[in-house]
């Protein structure tokens, strides 16, 4: 079973449902055969890259809100995101761009697999979330992908080589495209064997339920029609 992720590293609500998946994932019995692909998503591609903004800010101005107000449904999202073990640092957090990020995700699942991938994310993500760090900034990309195991996989010039051209920019695009191929109009989304769609961070018992429907699409159990009736066996033919 294959899952793919639209999401991206500056989405809180990313965030809660990686986690609500895993813990979906952590009590599903057939969880070693399920592969967990991230594809890229861009909130804002025309975000700059060295964020100086508060992301506050710049939502209560993008949807017309007082900061205030933006505030207090951010301290909505901050105490969802605790139940999920999340210390989310909202209020701290700068508008930046994440094309970069995105082509540092591209490189560890070419480099390590879908491992490295999600290792590399989840530091994009903690670097972002947890610790309000600015995932445009070059030197934080580095920091994460030293921690992920990424720069011990593809090399520590490999890692700056990409960040420093624009080498994967073409499989960002692509996977935006394929998202909204999809009808995806935000993220976090969820595709499962290119099948079911899962849109946003849905509660956990939802990621149980598609799980399960999927595994049993792609793995469907005999129905035996029929009573008992003369057959042969190993071991010979009654009469």
């Amino acid at each position: 079973m294959r899952i793919e992720i639209w999401s991206d590293v500056v989405c809180p609500w990313c965030y809660v449902g990686k986690r609500r998946l895993e813990k979906a994932l952590a009590g599903f019995e057939h969880r070693d055969a399920v592969e967990v692909v991230y594809r890229s998503f861009e909130l804002d591609p025309s975000a700059p890259q060295h964020g100086h903004e508060s992301t506050l800010s710049q939502l209560a101005k993008k949807y017309g809100q007082s900061e205030d107000q933006m505030r207090a449904g951010m301290q909505s999202l901050i105490e969802t995101a605790a139940g999920e073990g999340l210390d989310m640092k909202l209020f701290d957090n700068v508008h930046t761009n994440t094309v970069d990020a995105h082509r540092l995700l591209h490189l560890a699942l070419e480099t390590g697999g879908p491992a490295l991938q999600r290792e590399l994310k989840e530091q994009l993500l903690a670097a972002y979330f947890l610790r309000a760090e600015d995932v445009g900034d070059h030197d934080v990309l580095r920091a994460a992908a030293r921690t992920a195991g990424l720069t011990e996989a593809a090399g520590g010039e490999r890692v700056d080589a990409v960040l420093a051209g624009q080498e994967y920019a073409d499989a960002v695009a692509a996977d935006v495209a394929q998202a909204r191929a999809y009808g995806a109009t935000g993220v976090p989304f969820f595709v499962v064997d290119q099948r079911y769609g899962v849109s946003g961070a849905q509660p956990t018992e939802v990621f149980e339920q598609v799980l399960a429907t999927a595994w049993a699409d792609a793995h469907p159990v005999l129905q035996t029609v029929g009573g008992d009736a003369g057959a042969c066996g190993p071991d010979g033919c009654p009469i």
